[in-house]
């Protein structure tokens, strides 16, 4: 009986075996490119004996005795995954490449490097780093992202122009646009009739990454346009494996971020009756700066398509891209369509590239200074209506502004094409020729019209400016490009020609004077009344450069990159057609060491220095040339003819407008670095360390003569000695980690601090940036001053209000007089550091990432409140802050001179962005076998700004330039900033 009892026992044991036996199978495949991966080791969690490995066509198939548990999926390469499983189950893995920032390739001047190898200063930012939101050109996707690199918008209207500053400012005529390459071709900074930012072309989803290269090591090679330093865009592109069509949709939903605290319609009466002001109530409470904003809804969809064989790849896309701005009348439209192809024949010897990007971009734009003045100024208890009809005119005869924005109207048009085919063949082994044909065109058309319109007292004639504007971008490049290992050493070579021309040319004319019939000028052009006023002009410059480069590597420890460029441009006179820029770098891979390369916790450990110079080619034009004009005014003309009896009968002289100075020279830049880049435990912790020193000399700039009888008022020359100095330090770092399969994060920032010095100058002051309005225009708010920074603030201290009720300032030299000798160096437009920080986290399904950046150490300039915010305008019933009645004892006919009063701290904290975003699985759907990927998010941007400002936003610029020099830190009237929340969904097929 015990025997039967055993058996019985056994029987049931295998029973209960062969029902807890389960089937687990699927394939395993690459996240990259959705290729299956082989030899992938599948093991039970937990029970290492037992497991599988996936077979040639990435598929697996393991037998288990548990109905529930967890799987490991493991490559070298790939991150490791762990899947449950329940009974009987089909999975679909997919794996993630390992991120080893050490492999990673970087693009540098004509071609690209591993990260490990690369000596100089350069930053990348991929296109899964990006700054998310309403985006319309490629600086908004870095702004906070790279340490040294300053990107800020000089207004919130959409696709506003930027000024993007790397490692200080080291020219006065040149601005700070660092040279832009995209795919390899290197983009003309002149402007092409488009009053909104240049790069708005590019459409931002079709980024995959950008470097910055910061240093000279990393950006001679493109020598006498690289002072400002380089941003190398390049476009996604295909790849082998499976063909992907991604869809992205969003819609936006953006509103006035900030406010200006003027006087409600109450606070309004109150203070103009204190102040014994004349009180217009119009017995209303408005709120201009609701009635003059909106709500902006702004739409985006982008449909792409890549794939690739071993030999062929292709991408794709077409977007369209809809951005209203908060003020009406304010639209961007782009309309984008891209194409990448690449075709390798020959058993892989001949590669053949090609780039197009064509874009058609509509903007519409309001005349935002005059509607800001309006919503600051008007009076508040004054309604745009009556009666149900709007108003003609509101209070002090003021043209009512809902009228206004329907009588001026600015729209542009541009087509733009770019496009680069790259052929290549290697030659021998390890010899490679490349040639590059591209062109960039692009035609802008602007009309900036008003509509006819009378009130009782206030008419406005129909007028019409029109331009159209072409640019022509032509690129011939040929490099040759060696390399060759021997023993322990690696070496590559580059040389390379390249030639590019460019054209502009423009052709304008005014008119006025339209019938009030309802049709827009720019429809009616024949039947203005008024004199036409017509211009035009056009400019070629060509650039012709020789370049080499050699990379040197012993042991993958010691680093040597030197580089030589030869530009010889058009722009400059005939004695200085060519500039020479060298640079040289050396790296040491010093965890390659043998006391290093065993060590868990030092993973990277590279010290890096360079010394170079670079260029700035960024000058007018022909100014190296002579140039007339004709003249029968005072001493230009004689009386040939002896019956004429005024200037009328006179013959025309030629005289000079400008005098040739063959002698001009390059601006350059003469940059050293050291840095220092590291990984630590295991990579968790990585970061980079850098000290810079740059110095441009041979400043150029238009000067007056000191010579009385120079024929001209003015002439254009290199200042001897005059040097602009930039000295800092940046610093990046990152932490990430992993704390067990549904929860991972990584928070990092990056801070840096420039001392920027303008030193041996000649001039008492430069000055960049003058104020505007009746009694103010071109008096001096900052300039540039020896000793001091560029964009110094150099004004009057204001020390209070006198007896008389009249500004009092500081008597600096105690001569009883105040006078321009009075004023003050106090503060500069430029921060002393700039910082970002940023936070992000995964939990399972969900992701949330949190972007911050500031400034410190800068002022700014209230303009808006020197001409709006001041005892005379409330007293005659304009509205304006507490600034006004700040002075009890002030007279109501003070003047608003330039000076400390109006001088405010820039600081500030912003919450660029903030994304929270949900992945969800196709197959939990019941889409697995369409969908790839399904993602859901939500953005804000711009959520709030820490800051003691009082204007709209602190991170503006709106002054007057003066003579063409850069103008930094001035609010005058800003088309204000927005915040915005944007809903995306993105699907992959």
């Amino acid at each position: 009986m015990k025997k039967i009892y055993l058996i019985l026992i056994l029987a049931l044991g295998f029973t209960s075996y062969s029902i807890a036996q389960v089937n687990v199978s699927g394939t395993v495949v690459s996240d990259a490119d959705g290729i299956p991966i082989p030899n992938v080791s599948v093991v039970l969690k937990g029970q290492l004996n037992t497991g599988t490995i996936t077979d040639f066509d990435g598929v697996f198939s393991i037998n288990l005795n548990d109905e529930n548990g967890v799987l490991i999926f493991s490559y070298l390469g790939y991150e490791t995954k762990e899947v449950l499983y329940a009974g009987n189950q089909k999975l679909n893995i997919i794996l993630k490449e390992e991120a080893n920032s050490l492999d990673e390739v970087v693009i540098v001047g004509y071609g690209s490097q591993k990260r490990s190898d690369v000596t100089g200063a350069i930053s990348s930012v991929k296109s899964e780093d990006f700054n998310q939101g309403v985006v319309a050109n490629a600086g908004q996707l870095l702004q906070g992202k790279v340490a040294g690199v300053n990107v800020s918008s000089s207004s919130g209207e959409p696709g506003a122009t930027q000024d993007i500053v790397i490692r200080g400012v080291g020219s006065l005529r040149s601005g700070t646009t660092p040279l832009y390459i995209v795919d390899g071709f290197a983009l003309d900074n002149s402007g092409n009739g488009i009053a909104t930012n240049p790069l708005n072309f590019i459409n931002p989803q079709d980024i995959e990454s950008i470097e910055v290269l910061k240093d000279a090591s990393s950006t001679a090679i493109y020598g006498s346009r690289a002072a400002n330093g380089v941003i190398v865009i390049t476009t996604k592109k295909g790849k082998k494996g499976r063909n992907k069509v991604n869809i992205n949709v969003s819609s936006g939903f953006s509103t006035l971020a900030n406010k200006v605290d003027v006087f409600t319609a109450d606070e309004f009466r109150a203070n103009v009756t204190a102040v014994n002001g004349t009180l217009i109530d119009g017995e209303a409470s408005t709120n201009w700066q609701d009635k003059l904003t909106r709500t902006a809804v702004s739409k985006n969809i982008n449909l792409s398509m890549s794939g690739g064989t071993e030999n062929s790849s292709y991408a794709a896309s077409v977007g369209v891209d809809d951005q209203e701005g908060i003020l009406r009348n304010s639209n961007l439209k782009r309309y984008s369509g891209r194409l990448n192809l690449t075709q390798k024949a020959i058993d892989d010897k001949f590669n053949v590239t090609f780039n197009l990007t064509a874009t058609k971009l509509d903007n519409t734009r309001p005349n935002s200074g005059s509607v800001v003045s309006d919503m600051l100024s008007l009076n508040p208890t004054d309604s745009p209506y009556e009666n149900g009809e709007l108003k003609g005119n509101l209070s002090n005869d003021i043209l009512n502004p809902f009228i206004g924005e329907t009588i001026y109207g600015d729209y542009t048009n541009n087509n733009r094409i770019l496009a680069n085919i790259s052929p290549s063949y290697k030659i021998a082994k390890g010899l490679t020729y490349k040639l590059n044909l591209g062109v960039d065109y692009s035609i802008t058309e602007r009309d900036v019209q008003y509509m006819p319109y009378a009130t009782e007292t206030n008419t406005t004639l129909g007028s019409l400016n029109t331009a159209t504007t072409k640019n022509s971008n032509t690129l011939i490049e040929n490099t040759l490009t060696y390399s060759f290992h021997k023993k322990l050493s690696s070496f590559t070579f580059l040389l390379g020609h390249t030639y590019q021309q460019t054209e502009v040319n423009q052709k304008q004319f005014y008119l006025e004077g339209f019938p009030e019939n309802g049709v827009e000028p720019r429809y009616q052009i024949e039947t203005a009344n008024q004199q036409t006023t017509q211009s035009a002009y056009a400019t070629k410059n060509e650039l012709q450069s020789f370049f080499g480069r050699v990379n040197y590597t012993f042991n993958d420890k010691y680093l040597m990159t030197a580089t030589m460029r030869a530009d010889g441009s058009s722009k400059f006179g005939e004695n200085n057609k060519y500039g020479y820029f060298p640079s040289v770098a050396l790296g040491w891979n010093i965890n390659k060491e043998n006391f290093l390369k065993d060590s868990d916790n030092i993973n990277n450990l590279k010290l890096r220095a360079s010394w170079g110079q670079t260029g700035s080619q960024e000058i007018p034009s022909k100014i190296t040339q002579a140039s007339y004009t004709e003249s029968n005014t005072g001493n230009n003309t004689y009386p040939l003819d002896s019956s004429a009896s005024d200037l009328g009968g006179y013959p025309y002289g030629s005289i000079f407008t400008r005098l040739a100075n063959p002698n001009i020279q390059w601006e350059v830049s003469t940059q050293a670095n050291i840095g220092l880049d590291f990984g630590l435990f295991g990579h968790k912790l990585t970061g980079t360390i850098d000290y810079f020193s740059k110095v441009t000399d041979n400043i150029l700039l238009q000067v007056t003569p000191t010579d009385p009888i120079v024929p001209v008022s003015s002439y254009w020359t290199n200042i001897p000695n005059m040097e602009i100095r930039n000295n800092g330090v940046e610093i990046a770092l990152d932490y990430n980690n992993t704390i067990n399969k549904d929860f991972s994060y990584n928070i990092g920032g990056n801070i840096s601090i420039t001392k920027n010095e303008v030193v041996n100058s000649p001039y008492q002051i430069l000055t960049t940036g003058a104020a505007q309005g009746s009694g103010q225009t071109g008096a001096t708010i900052n300039g540039v001053l020896n000793g001091e920074a560029i964009g110094t603030f150099y004004v009057q201290e204001f020390t209070g209000i006198g007896q008389d009720g009249l500004n009092q300032f500081a008597d600096i030299n105690n001569d009883g007089e105040i006078l321009d000798d009075d004023r003050i160096v106090a503060g500069n437009a430029l921060p002393d550091y700039i910082y970002a920080f940023y936070l992000n986290f995964n939990y399972k399904k969900f992701d949330l990432g949190l972007n911050f950046n500031g400034a410190g150490g800068n002022k700014i300039y209230n303009h808006v409140a020197m001409s709006s915010f001041n005892k005379g305008n409330l007293a005659n019933s304009f509205n304006t802050t507490d600034r006004a009645v700040e002075y009890l004892d002030e007279s109501a006919t003070n003047s608003n001179l330039v000076s400390t009063r109006y001088l405010e701290d820039g600081d500030f904290l912003r919450l660029n962005n903030a994304t929270l975003a949900y992945n969800f699985t196709p197959e939990a759907l019941g889409l697995g076998d369409s969908i790839k990927n399904l993602r859901l998010s939500i953005t804000g941007q711009n959520l709030f700004v820490i800051t003691d400002y009082s204007g709209f936003d602190p991170e503006i610029n709106t002054g007057s330039p003066v003579g063409g020099i850069q103008t930094f830190g001035i609010d005058y009237y800003s088309y204000p900033k927005s915040r915005t929340i944007l809903l995306s969904l993105n699907v992959e097929f």
